[in-house]
């Protein structure tokens, strides 16, 4: 008896959550409630919610805060109808969208929001980003966020701040993707897309005020298996800037420990991009930035050099990619020719994965300077880092060897 297991991906659930919520924070007498409703839309006439939640077979529903408001403490969560996930607008959806492709858009504008000026691109993949990039035109930052990872980028949310032209259209419509999101989509461009007919096209109608969220909280709810909930305040990042930063030094056994050499404009700016991305990114990690575009991304492992290593590896794996493709029109894994895998394995080995002059962003603190001198063996120049670690001084001494600067943010940016 043969099973299609394909179908269980085509099933589309009624889901039994009530069409309010309420969430009370109680202090005596005293009661703060927030007040939600849940989302639907209207796709080929019929009125429907998530298509599912993380898997096929889980309910899910998206609730939007329609009033209410918290302060606990000096901390106050956003006001009720300042809209962005929550109330998108399906130009086309094919399929409709899933927990996971509503999670994956909204970590994509939680990055975004620092980007609003200059053309960006984030590309998303379970609730990760692969690829992120600045450039002068969005086309560019499209391709160039594309092909720091277009192994990863396969099925994922693409996240663009700028409206949509023909050029970034036909880009994107050469790939597969789950999502695209963006604030407006130019003449022509809805019907480019299309050609991707289960590619959910999705206008945030307030993404011009996405840089208004910048310091905005809301109240991050865990469920436990026991279905108690830790709640805590979201994360928000201090330093957006250079005058936020600290040159790295420390005090150690009496003696003054300090970089010797201070970051270029461009270190800088390296530095500052890689650091708000990695405000998105599932700790414990460790990236690398070149030139306002992610090289490596190592997400979620238990230890600090392991994931130093393992976004070592990913820019090395997917420059060979890159090379492969742009050169012969094929994957690298597909590559069958043996002398022409040499050939890009040597280039990348060359380029170092393309980590030379590269920028090293830590969203907590070295422990050791083992976990730092990976980078810095691979031509790494700049490093941003929280510091506070007992030896500071060690990760210092690393970067004084290899040329190397280092800022401090004073500020640890974990996320689970």
């Amino acid at each position: 008896m043969s099973t299609d297991l394909k179908k269980m991906y085509k099933t589309i659930m009624d889901d039994h959550f009530t069409p309010a919520m309420e969430i009370s924070f109680v202090n005596g007498d005293s009661r703060q409630t927030l007040f939600y409703e849940k989302v639907s839309w209207i796709i080929d006439g019929v009125q429907k919610g998530l298509r599912y939640g993380e898997n096929p077979g889980q309910e899910a529903a998206l609730y939007r805060l329609v009033n209410g408001n918290l302060a606990l403490g000096d901390a106050k969560t956003i006001v009720p109808g300042k809209y962005l996930v929550s109330d998108i607008e399906l130009l086309q959806s094919g399929k409709h969208p899933g927990k996971t492709n509503l999670t994956d858009a909204d970590n994509a504008l939680n990055i975004l929001r620092y980007f609003t000026d200059t053309p960006c691109a984030v590309i998303v993949k379970h609730n990760n980003p692969c690829g992120a990039a600045r450039a002068n035109s969005l086309q560019q930052a499209y391709a160039k966020a594309y092909m720091a990872d277009r192994v990863a980028a396969f099925g994922g949310c693409i996240a663009l701040n700028k409206a949509v032209d023909k050029a970034t259209a036909e880009g994107i419509a050469d790939q597969y993707a789950e999502v695209v999101v963006a604030p407006e989509f130019e003449d022509g461009v809805i019907e480019i897309l299309g050609r991707r007919k289960n590619l959910r096209v999705i206008r945030i109608n307030a993404m011009d005020k996405l840089h208004s969220f910048i310091g905005e909280r809301v109240v991050d709810f865990k469920s436990l298996m026991d279905g108690g909930i830790v709640a805590q305040w979201s994360f928000v990042p201090k330093t957006l800037k250079k005058e936020d930063l600290f040159i790295a030094s420390t005090e150690y056994k009496g003696t003054t420990y300090k970089v010797d050499r201070v970051p270029t404009d461009q270190e800088y700016e390296d530095m500052l991009f890689g650091w708000l991305v990695e405000s998105g990114i599932t700790s414990n990690s460790v990236i690398y930035v070149k030139d306002n575009c992610t090289v490596g991304i190592g997400t979620g492992e238990q230890d600090r050099v392991g994931v130093a290593e393992i976004a070592v590896d990913k820019a090395y794996r997917k420059l060979c990619d890159r090379y492969c493709f742009e050169r012969y029109n094929t994957s690298f894994a597909d590559m069958t020719d043996e002398d022409k895998k040499a050939e890009i394995e040597a280039d990348v080995a060359e380029q170092k994965g393309g980590l030379i002059g590269s920028s090293m962003i830590s969203d907590a603190f070295f422990p050791f300077r083992d976990g730092i001198d990976v980078g810095l063996r691979q031509g790494v120049k700049a490093v941003i880092q929280p510091g506070g670690s007992m030896n500071d001084y060690q990760s210092i001494e690393a970067c004084n060897e290899y040329r190397a600067s280092m800022v401090y943010t004073g500020q640890r940016s974990f996320k689970h």
